[in-house]
């Protein structure tokens, strides 16, 4: 066993936020699972008012549905992705995706503070749709200029584009599947508004 440490590195004996990818709706029980372990755990939530059939009921639901934040040191991952609905930790095959203290802090804050609540991650070059306000219904690439967020309309019709401001909670993602279309090489890209 000494060897085994000795050859360990020093990264994987200290302890880490890492994320923890678990079933649909059991963020909760997998919370509770590693609180009785004595494994340091994070679950955000925030309230969401649901109407049922007699009434409205706030609810706490997870900011990131199917995540739960755990903090251990690597070698003992064993520990948490045994645990009864845990699918794996989050990252790649070779390396398990590290959050840092501060990412968990603004989290913590933003529940605190910023009434947070689950939004889709939008990055440059994603495709948006426009879903409220004046501009309601254009569809384009998402594109930052200094501190404003702007969207690229493309008018195929006389291959020409302009860009909009617009405030990042009008946009929504949009999926885009690509096809091969009627003529050899040219792609014809079918938009499909979630």
């Amino acid at each position: 066993m000494n060897a085994i440490l000795a050859t360990t590195p020093a990264s994987w004996m200290d302890p880490r936020w890492y994320v923890l990818l678990v079933r649909s709706n059991q963020e909760k029980r997998v919370a509770e699972h590693l609180r009785v372990r004595g494994v340091e755990n994070y679950l955000p939530c925030h309230a969401s008012l649901r109407k049922w059939k007699d009434r409205h009921v706030t609810l706490q639901m997870p900011l990131f549905p199917g995540y739960v934040f755990v903090r251990i040191p690597l070698l003992e991952r064993m520990n948490v992705i045994t645990i009864p609905q845990v699918l794996s930790l989050v990252g790649t095959a070779n390396r398990a995706a590290e959050i840092s203290a501060q990412e968990i802090d603004l989290i913590r804050r933003g529940i605190a503070h910023g009434n947070a609540e689950p939004y889709p991650y939008l990055k440059e070059g994603l495709q948006v749709a426009i879903i409220s306000g004046v501009m309601s219904g254009m569809q384009g690439v998402l594109v930052r200029r200094q501190n404003g967020t702007r969207v690229v309309v493309s008018l195929d019709s006389i291959s020409r584009a302009f860009v909009v401001e617009v405030d990042a909670a009008c946009l929504k993602p949009v999926t885009v599947s690509v096809r091969s279309g009627p003529q050899p090489g040219k792609k014809v890209a079918e938009t499909l508004v979630n």
